[in-house]
């Protein structure tokens, strides 16, 4: 048989040779580093015979590399908690981009937390020494139900009987590794001591199948690599994010609280309460200036409502319900469907559109409490959204405006971000040729305008296509954020018209925008992306007055009250503490400026500037202090 290489070389091996033989006769090297093979796109075990074609040998130098080790890693994590914990019971283990995890049962009364991970990790290496290889046999869906049955493995089971069911199966693939067996796809790399970097991150609670009715797991985190000096920097990288995470900087600087009385939906404190303001004075003001015209609507409807915008039949589950005088309503998960309400108002002409409607709207989605997460997971959210209705013709035009925008509102803190068109979904509504139609504009815009993009098939909204937006933190992490969806379905579900130059009814078309995506997420996302140290201009307590005696309380105030004329944002510390304490704590609490006062001061009318983490910056005038910063402030710097 032949196969030919990356660089077009032909490789001619005998009949039923597999990946390792391939790998064998380019090189004893590369038989040593290879993991699995890629074939007519598909990643395939090592020791799977080959088809004459394409072949590429994987190695631990790319994605899929990376994957099967990561892969393996999750298996021999089951082998551990399996020998370590009796009786426990295994789900599912996969990679996942950074890692791996597995979901498990744990016996009553065995509670798994990180204090365990040094003895999992241990039991682990065991069997990573041992070079344990990865063995796949095929099973009839009988003998494998009564297998993993006899062993007490009741979600192996449950998955074999919906294969069964779903997809008409008749056999089954298992992976043993030493002493463990598991329902598995594949492909796996050949051995266990390929593994040579891994390391168990955390643990967290999930659902099985994510439904919040079912049996609760552990799932435990880890991450794999081919090189200790990755594993070493990826670590580096997680304490960061976790100094950085927003749940523990909102409680530390007093942003926002949570409560078990209103799960999902956070309390937003004085602090946090100046971030939103700050927020919603840009969101406000470049709304204006780009061409749209600010509303508000009710946040509860009839579901006659719900069920005429296609809500009901696709996206009900995540709805709240309740009934009003004998009258079923529905709290709004969008905005949409309301702000089509406000266009079927008046008689509309083509001399109208475009029509661009803006709200900082509420919204409400039930999402499961095992999702829940701070501010970027919650049920009580906050759109910045925008809804731009027009003619076909003016598409172009008012998508490319709505990206416009984006770019503008992201650079305010100095993101850009990477376009992602994502197309039709499985689960969604109205004809192919709407959808086809949908599309190719949104390509057509991108494309004309010379932005880049990336495709994303699949991922669209139920209702049109759209073009996604990501940004990626000073941590390197990516965040998808806003978002711009055209629209041709709800426009014709609501009747939506307007009257052309040729005296006939047209339907509109219908733009969704969104840049920060909600109010809530985004600043959960500032608040990491900063690491709790905003630039002034957001910053909850601009300047704090630091007074170095008692005696220089009275000044302190006259300072504090001039630059509270002026329109910042600052507080006096009136303790009794020592400068050097005062200083200390402003600094952990990541005030921008500290304005200490003295005697020297007091005297000159002046403040002794100092900048978060810069220390000393020299003294000025009060009013001095207070133009400098209105022009840090003015430029969002």
């Amino acid at each position: 048989m032949k196969v030919t290489l990356p660089d077009g070389t032909p490789l001619e091996l005998a009949d039923g040779a597999t990946g390792a033989d391939a790998a064998r006769a380019i090189g004893e090297g590369l038989a040593r580093a290879a993991l699995g093979v890629r074939q007519n796109g598909h990643l395939r075990d090592l020791d799977a015979p080959l088809e004459e074609g394409p072949l590429e040998i994987v190695t631990a130098r790319d994605g899929d590399g990376l994957w099967l080790l990561r892969h393996d890693a999750a298996h021999v994590l089951a082998t551990a908690v399996m020998e370590l914990y009796p009786g426990v019971k295994i789900s599912i283990g996969p990679p996942i981009e950074d890692g791996f995890y597995y979901d498990f049962e744990f016996p009553d009364g065995v509670k798994v937390s990180d204090e365990d991970f040094a003895r999992i990790e241990a039991k682990m290496r065991e069997h990573i020494k041992a070079d344990e290889s990865f063995e796949r046999e095929e099973l009839g869906v009988a003998e494998a139900i009564e297998r993993f049955r006899a062993e007490g493995q009741d979600y192996k089971v449950e998955l074999i009987e919906d294969l069964v069911r779903d997809q008409g199966v008749e056999t089954v693939s298992l992976y043993r590794n030493g002493p463990f067996t598991d329902l598995c796809r594949g492909p796996h790399g050949p051995g266990t001591k390929r593994i040579r970097a891994f390391k168990l991150t955390s643990v967290a609670g999930a659902y099985w199948r994510g439904d919040a009715e079912r049996q609760m797991l552990t799932r435990i985190y880890g991450t794999a690599f081919a090189r200790k000096e990755d594993l070493d920097e990826h670590v580096r990288r997680l304490e960061e994010a976790r100094a950085r995470d927003h749940r523990k900087l909102g409680r530390e600087l007093s942003l926002f609280m949570l409560s078990d009385l209103a799960p999902g939906m956070p309390f937003w404190l004085p602090n946090g309460t100046h971030i939103w303001n700050e927020l919603t004075w840009l969101w406000r003001t470049a709304n204006v200036e780009h061409g749209y015209t600010e509303v508000r609507t009710p946040i509860l409807y009839d579901v006659e409502l719900w069920k005429q915008s296609g809500h009901w039949h696709v996206y009900r589950e995540h709805m709240y319900f309740t009934d009003v005088e004998d009258r079923p309503m529905g709290l709004k998960p969008m905005n949409c469907p309301a702000h089509c309400q406000i266009y079927k108002r008046d008689l509309r002409s083509y001399r109208d559109l475009p029509i661009r409607l803006c709200e900082q709207g509420l919204v409400h989605r039930h999402e499961p409490s095992g999702t829940l997460h701070g501010l970027l997971r919650v049920r009580h959210i906050t759109q910045d959204d925008a809804h731009v209705f027009c003619t076909e013709e003016q598409i172009e035009e008012e998508v490319k405006r709505c990206l416009d925008f984006g770019f503008f509102m992201y650079s305010q803190f100095g993101l850009r971000p990477r376009l992602e068109l994502s197309t039709r979904p499985e689960k969604r509504v109205g004809a192919e040729e709407m959808w086809d139609k949908a599309e190719a504009v949104l390509q057509r815009t991108l494309e004309q305008n010379e932005l880049e993009y990336e495709l994303n098939p699949g991922d669209g909204a139920f209702y049109g296509p759209k073009i996604d937006a990501h940004i990626t933190d000073a941590i390197g992490r990516s965040w998808q954020l806003g978002t711009v969806q055209l629209d041709l379905y709800m426009p014709e579900r609501f009747e939506l018209a307007y009257t052309g130059a040729d005296n006939h009814e047209h339907r509109p078309v219908m733009i969704h925008r969104a840049t920060m995506g909600s109010f809530e997420r985004f600043i959960g996302i500032l608040i990491e992306h900063y690491g709790g140290e905003f630039p002034l201009w957001l910053a909850p307590v601009q300047a704090a007055v630091l007074p170095i005696s008692d005696r220089h309380l009275g000044y302190a105030r006259e300072v504090a009250e001039e630059l509270r004329g002026r329109a910042m944002r600052v507080e006096v510390d009136e303790r009794s503490e020592s400068i050097g304490k005062k200083i200390r704590e402003a600094e952990l609490t990541k005030v921008p400026y500290m304005l200490v006062v003295g005697d020297q001061e007091q005297v000159a009318g002046e403040v002794a500037v100092r900048r978060h983490r810069e220390g000393d910056i020299g003294s000025m005038a009060t009013a001095e202090f207070a133009e400098r910063a209105r022009h840090e402030i003015a430029d969002r710097r």
